[in-house]
């Protein structure tokens, strides 16, 4: 990344030395070596194929309608284009309510994306939101995510339904939804092992986990929430395009978006996956589940 006096560059500041090269870089037009340049930047900052192309194409389309004329005008149409890619459900925090019964809300992705403490936030938020909830702790397959969300049930003061490490999680998620439905409580939040796209018998567990509680509750999963971390870029799409071929997800969790990872790869997540993004991880405390803007976070973007 481009510094000066060893300070780096943001994104905006390399648009800028890129797309205006002189002031009469933009009356002049973008060629053909502007536009590859402006490409290269995108790609290296994670913003994928898809959601590159589409941003040339509408910078290139924008120089040559003769609407972007000055520095303010080219950043205004870069937000405005990167808030279209962005753009989801309307009220992207408002998650499902069943209709009868426990609400079941699943939490999936990849070791060390930060699954256990996404659920714990988000009870922590449903629960200020006047909903009842229950933690269930399926994911056996690592002991210590046990030992972590009793802990934050604990410190929540929500029940948590737990098995033994290494037993049948879908067993586990079973008896979460039936204790909520005896206690009358009106939300159950699974969160499940963290697995690898690569690894098949543990996508093939999750599968057991969606068709098990389906059977107890009507709809269940009524969510499904892949937490993603922001930082792995590509891979985080690669990820997530396993995942929807294992269960039909409704949201992403994009975490470890403290000021720090660079932003192209939510657009890219967002554009490739067809998947709205619903909340941000942007630290580790229990507030810090931030709901989507994608008119705020196309602006943080481009912060200098």
């Amino acid at each position: 990344m481009t510094s000066i006096s060893g300070r780096k560059l943001g994104l905006w500041a390399r648009l800028k030395r890129l797309a205006l090269t002189d002031v009469n870089a933009l009356m002049r037009g973008l060629n053909r070596e502007d536009l590859e340049a402006v490409e290269r930047l995108l790609l290296e900052a994670d913003f994928g194929v898809p959601a590159t192309l589409d941003l040339v194409e509408a910078l290139e389309a924008g120089v040559r309608q003769g609407r972007l004329r000055t520095e303010a005008d080219l950043r205004a149409a870069v937000v405005t284009r990167l808030e279209a890619l962005l753009a989801g459900p309307a009220d992207p925090a408002r998650l499902a309510r069943a209709a009868s019964g426990p609400t079941v809300v699943l939490i999936a992705g990849v070791n060390g994306a930060g699954k256990t403490t996404t659920a714990a936030k988000l009870a922590w938020r449903l629960q200020r939101e006047g909903r009842s909830v229950l933690l269930a702790a399926a994911d056996t397959w690592r002991a210590g995510a046990i030992a972590q969300l009793e802990a934050w049930a604990s410190r929540l003061g929500v029940p948590c339904v737990s098995g033994a490490s290494g037993g049948d999680p879908a067993a586990v998620a079973f008896d979460a939804v039936e204790a909520a439905a005896s206690r009358g409580l009106d939300t159950v939040i699974v969160d499940t092992a963290g697995r690898l796209h690569t690894q098949d018998g543990l996508m093939d567990e999750l599968r057991k986990v969606v068709r098990v509680v389906g059977r107890r509750a009507p709809g269940a999963p009524h969510e499904t929430l892949l937490v993603l971390d922001g930082t792995v870029g590509q891979n985080a799409v690669q990820q997530g395009r396993e995942f929807t071929r294992t269960a039909a997800l409704t949201g992403l969790v994009i975490t470890k978006l403290d000021g720090t990872a660079r932003g192209g790869a939510v657009v890219a997540l967002r554009r490739e996956l067809d998947i709205p993004v619903r909340f941000l991880g942007t630290g580790e405390a229990v507030e810090d589940l931030e709901p989507f803007d994608p008119r705020a976070f196309a602006e943080r973007i481009l912060e200098e």
